[in-house]
């Protein structure tokens, strides 16, 4: 077994604390790494306090981990040591059923083996992520990072990245047309800097004015304040996708309304409330309302290219391990742009 260090929530109520625990020794297929950089993810805090049901614990969280490979099991082909290399959300798979055959691993009908706050296949022991100083994975979940992108600026895109571009990707977003995306915080700067690289004309919703310089930095176009109802009806029907990446209660109907015919409205974001939708405001254009979730791994390779041709990068404050809980009060606050990073040196 291969000792590792990380930090830990002992249990939904406390903080988390440095934790001392074993990771696997590799298998033939086994890709061993070093974790240089790990996003927080709004998710870990959800996880992290058992908001959503069913943690383990204790539980070391992170899934938006960029690091160096320092080991390879036998059959390994793709990766050597010394790669730059990313780990997602997830580290395994049924890979038998329908969607693992296709690529689509996020939608594993037996469920994905997550980077933390699950169980691996075959010891069942609970998996443990990237707040962490090792990572031992499967070779088929190991994505290759781009040598031109900043790895602490990577990161979140295994996390924050995929789940903005696997829907505009999936929906072919495309040059020309119009994009609302609403809300501008870790997944919603993501999107404006995707959509606008697609070539897409990109309008940022937000309920005050407050981010609109930041919105225009980042590629928008333009900005509207959606609590301002002559903006929002000034731009009904107008819109042939809607990425709404807000995890708190909203007015859903609002934004479904901006939709031209056909047009699609896809949520991201993961209200704790359901959200009301009128029927009305999707009949008469034929509207559609949806959801998506993270991508397979192929398609979040596909994501990381993007972004190294693209030069597509998440804006960053990198934090040391120690201020990780501190960094939790200031995420829920909204006080971050637009993603904090770990840098693991710091654990050291």
């Amino acid at each position: 077994m291969i000792s590792a260090r990380g930090y830990a929530a002992p249990d939904a109520r406390s903080p988390l604390a440095p934790f001392q625990f074993e990771r696997r020794e590799p298998g033939p297929n086994d890709v061993q790494l070093d974790v240089l950089f790990c996003g927080i993810c709004h998710s870990d805090l959800h996880q992290a306090r058992d908001e959503w049901g069913g943690a383990l614990f204790p539980m070391v969280p992170g899934h938006e981990i960029v690091g160096r490979v320092t080991r390879v099991g036998a059959k390994v082909s793709r990766f050597k040591a010394g790669d730059t290399v990313g780990i997602g959300c997830m580290v395994d798979s049924c890979r038998a059923c329908a969607s693992c055959k296709e690529g689509l691993e996020q939608y594993c009908e037996k469920g994905p083996v997550y980077t933390y706050n699950s169980r691996e296949k075959e010891s069942q022991q609970p998996t443990q992520g990237g707040y962490s100083n090792v990572l031992v994975v499967d070779q088929d979940f190991v994505l290759r990072v781009p040598d031109n992108l900043d790895p602490s600026k990577a990161a979140p895109l295994l996390c924050a990245g995929i789940t903005t571009y696997s829907p505009l990707k999936h929906w072919k977003v495309r040059e020309g047309q119009r994009v609302g995306v609403v809300g501008l915080g870790g997944l919603g700067h993501m999107a404006v800097k995707f959509a606008r690289a697609m070539g897409a004309h990109v309008t940022v919703f937000s309920h005050t004015d407050k981010k609109k310089q930041d919105a225009l930095r980042l590629g928008a176009h333009e900005v509207v304040v959606s609590s301002n109802e002559a903006e929002m009806k000034a731009r009904q029907n107008t819109f042939d996708f809607v990425l709404d990446t807000v995890s708190a209660k909203h007015d859903i109907n609002a934004y479904l309304r901006l939709l031209r015919r056909d047009g699609s409205l896809v949520l991201v974001g993961a209200p704790e409330q359901p959200l009301e939708v009128g029927a009305f405001s999707i009949i008469p254009n034929r509207r559609n309302f949806s959801g998506s979730s993270i991508g397979g791994v192929r398609e979040t390779q596909e994501m990381l290219d993007f972004c190294g041709k693209h030069e597509v990068v998440s804006d960053v404050e990198v934090i040391p391990i120690q201020q990780v809980n501190e960094a939790y009060t200031r995420m829920l606050k909204g006080d971050v742009k637009y993603r904090f990073v770990i840098d693991m040196k710091s654990l050291k």
